[in-house]
């Protein structure tokens, strides 16, 4: 158990860091901004209360917060994305599923459902931030580029790190 926490502790404050440091300055035609301090969120083990994910979630959004000076954005974003995340693990993921599967990573999941479920919480994720941080109609046909292009992004990142901590399972025999 203190494995899991140190682990995830550790992935917290990397992902912030690159966050905050390397992918605060990388931006693509001034269309797409990778956000994947949300993997964060997206890793977090299967089991853990609802309200401990919550807590989770709007800490990380409000450390984003923090550095880029937009006060609640991330953080609401990052609890919206808690909420599909319950949502979408409680339909696509059986409850017997948990004790072999303790993390929804590519490795314990398969690439089919870890995409899914990668681009689905981008995607909400995503929407509801550039909504948030704009929030005019006359910004509409940016702001939907904004929210495509930078989805995209982000879901090739996170893709990418999954491939990139791949372990293959071994089969029990």
């Amino acid at each position: 158990m203190s494995r899991l926490i140190f682990n995830n502790f550790i992935r917290f404050v990397v992902l912030v860091v690159l966050q905050v440091f390397l992918l605060k300055n990388v931006t693509l035609y001034n269309l797409s901004t990778p956000y994947v301090y949300i993997m964060f969120i997206m890793l977090l083990p299967f089991e853990i209360p609802n309200i401990l994910l919550y807590a989770f979630a709007f800490l990380i959004g409000i450390t984003v917060d923090a550095f880029y000076d937009t006060p609640g954005l991330h953080a609401a974003s990052c609890v919206l994305l808690a909420f599909v995340r319950i949502l979408f693990i409680s339909i696509t993921v059986q409850k017997e599923g948990f004790d072999n599967e303790p993390e929804p990573t590519m490795s314990n999941m398969g690439f089919r459902w870890f995409f899914t479920y990668a681009l689905i919480l981008t995607l909400f994720h995503h929407f509801f931030l550039f909504n948030l941080e704009v929030f005019r109609f006359s910004e509409i046909p940016y702001t939907l580029s904004r929210f495509v292009m930078s989805s995209m992004f982000t879901v090739f990142l996170i893709v990418l790190t999954g491939f990139l901590f791949y372990r293959r399972k071994e089969r029990s025999k």
